[in-house]
């Protein structure tokens, strides 16, 4: 199986090395490494040509558009599969092989668990229980597993059917042949659950336990104005597309949305914005998301 190991930045130079050194030391070596990026300003371009690591500059557009041209790489390379990651996470050693002995036939994609980089028995996104339709359950309690023996306790075979993709997934060319290439109209926020849910329609898509992927803690990581507008939007056009109990997930959309951005950026700055410099933002969101508008509209 011919790999290409692909990663999407913005101006994390640091961060994006630490993830290309992690790349080039797996025991089970990507057959060819790509960054995808979406014009740092950071020195970035230096250090790979330093390091003397293949790269496409493109303007910058989000997450949505890097994921799109890396699968772009992969298909005009005639690999077999594509490894993606963002950049400032990193995966183990032995990532790449755990993944790639686990896309078998029938498998869409296999991705990697995403743990805290300080705290490795605990997940920064928590995996969600799933209902029998296999979608997220939101009317139980738990409705999330916040560490890997959790996981570990329910998952059959060593992987769980559920996976947060662009954190290490590894997808198969038959599987991107079937369903197509990411969605650039995301942008940013809501193109990973997309796409896990197109690949979806056409194969499993897997977390494989023994894979395992660091990557900071985001808990407490701030939020522009512009990542609060495309949760929001997008999420609602998600629920439309992929969920049931739509009016519940809506409400659970606008109330995580605020209460993310109220708990990382303050209080004080959420009331500023919904009452005065921003009021618009929200009322926006919510109505281009329910019209299902996907495309980079946020206006400052």
């Amino acid at each position: 199986m011919k790999i290409l190991a692909a990663v999407v930045t913005h101006n994390r130079c640091v961060l994006l090395e630490r993830c290309v050194d992690a790349i080039r030391a797996q025991t089970r070596p990507a057959d060819g490494v790509v960054v995808i990026n979406n014009a740092s300003t950071d020195g970035t371009v230096a250090m790979l040509d330093a390091k003397g690591v293949a790269h496409v500059d493109q303007a910058n557009l989000g997450s949505a558009g890097g994921w799109n041209r890396a699968i772009a790489e992969c298909l005009a390379g005639g690999y077999d599969a594509v490894w993606l990651m963002d950049d400032d996470g990193y995966p183990d050693a032995d990532a790449l092989a755990a993944l790639a002995g686990s896309l078998t036939d029938g498998i869409a994609c296999v991705s990697s668990v995403v743990l805290r980089e300080t705290e490795p028995t605990h997940f920064v996104f928590p995996f969600p229980l799933l209902d029998r339709a296999g979608l997220p359950v939101v009317m139980a309690r738990p409705r999330k597993l916040a560490t890997l023996a959790e996981l570990d306790g329910i998952a059959q075979a060593g992987s769980y059917p559920f996976a947060h993709l662009f954190n290490g997934a590894l997808i198969a060319r038959a599987a991107i042949d079937a369903a197509g290439t990411v969605d650039t109209g995301f942008f940013m926020f809501g193109d990973e659950v997309d796409y896990f849910f197109r690949l979806r329609q056409v194969g499993e898509v897997r977390s494989v336990l023994a894979a395992r992927h660091y990557h900071p803690d985001v808990a407490r990581r701030p939020l522009t104005p512009a990542k609060l507008y495309y949760y929001l939007k997008n999420t609602l056009i998600l629920n439309r597309r992929y969920f049931d109990k739509v009016a519940v997930r809506d409400a659970l959309t606008l109330g995580v949305g605020l209460a993310r951005y109220g708990a990382r950026n303050g209080w004080y700055s959420l009331v500023i914005m919904l009452v005065w410099r921003r009021r618009q933002l929200v009322p926006r969101a919510i109505s281009r998301g329910l019209r299902g508008k996907v495309g980079p509209d946020f206006n400052e």
